[in-house]
């Protein structure tokens, strides 16, 4: 692959990747490092859901090679509910301890919800989360489009910041983003869900049910090829985990970008 692109998915533990991408019978500790022959990072999105202890963060940088890197999400407490207090913020960044020990950590992720738009007030709390974060570069995903209005204002204010602002793709569902590049510094960084529109709303983890074909993946070679031209660097994940749909999707687009289509 071309050096400004790193690419890999959102999560590595999943008991349907065995078979699909995994050898039937890999043990849970046994998928990071199957998974590390193939990819250079992945996006840790367990810590969304609960803070890990150190020993397991240590855990994984043991079983990865060097070079291989991390991209960790915040906890729902940082950004859903916005109930983190100092405890929280303090585990949160032990469990990151072995990461940047080992200069492994290559940024955080903030995501938001739906319900977080675009205003002073969420402008505030990003800013707020931008420091808590510092000095780990964050990357910031809107999931409504309030935040790409008026030529990207909310966006270009995010990254004013100091914040990464995420490129997504989603269903082309009212009040969803649109699929195009924003932001590119200090990185760029692309998360691709899917197009599940029949399952977006309400259908839990079938909202990632999706495969991308050929000419999806395609459109985005242009933006791709901005933003990393704007940022040196861009991440790329794909979250359309379900089933590893995920893998199939990452190697096609790696042979896209290697082919330079």
């Amino acid at each position: 692959m071309r050096p400004p692109f790193r690419l890999g998915t959102s999560g590595y533990s999943f008991d349907d990747w065995r078979g699909a991408f995994y050898p039937p019978g890999t043990s849970g500790s046994g998928m990071l490092p199957f998974y590390a022959r193939e990819f250079d990072v992945v996006e840790i999105n367990s810590t969304h859901y609960r803070i890990m202890a150190p020993s397991s963060s240590a855990g994984m940088v043991a079983r990865t090679p060097e070079g291989f890197g991390f991209a960790v999400k915040l906890h729902s407490g940082m950004t859903h509910a916005m109930d983190a207090g100092d405890a929280q913020w303090r585990a949160f960044s032990e469990m990151l301890e072995p990461f940047r020990e080992a200069g492994r950590l290559e940024c955080l992720l903030a995501q938001f919800p739906f319900a977080f738009r675009c205003s002073e007030s969420s402008l505030a709390r990003v800013g707020e989360i931008v420091g808590r974060c510092a000095p780990v570069p964050l990357a910031v995903e809107f999931r409504h489009d309030s935040w790409y209005a008026d030529g990207l204002a909310g966006i270009e204010a995010a990254a004013s910041s100091g914040a990464a602002p995420v490129s997504v793709d989603l269903p082309a569902l009212p009040g969803l983003p649109p699929r195009v590049p924003v932001g590119g510094s200090p990185f760029g960084y692309v998360r691709f869900h899917g197009r599940n529109a029949r399952d977006w709303w309400g259908g839990g983890t079938l909202r990632y049910d999706y495969g991308y074909s050929e000419e999806e993946l395609r459109s985005w070679l242009p933006g791709l090829s901005d933003l990393s031209g704007r940022a040196g660097k861009v991440f790329i994940f794909f979250n359309n985990c379900h089933g590893a749909q995920a893998v199939d999707s990452a190697r096609m687009m790696r042979g896209l970008l290697e082919g330079g289509a």
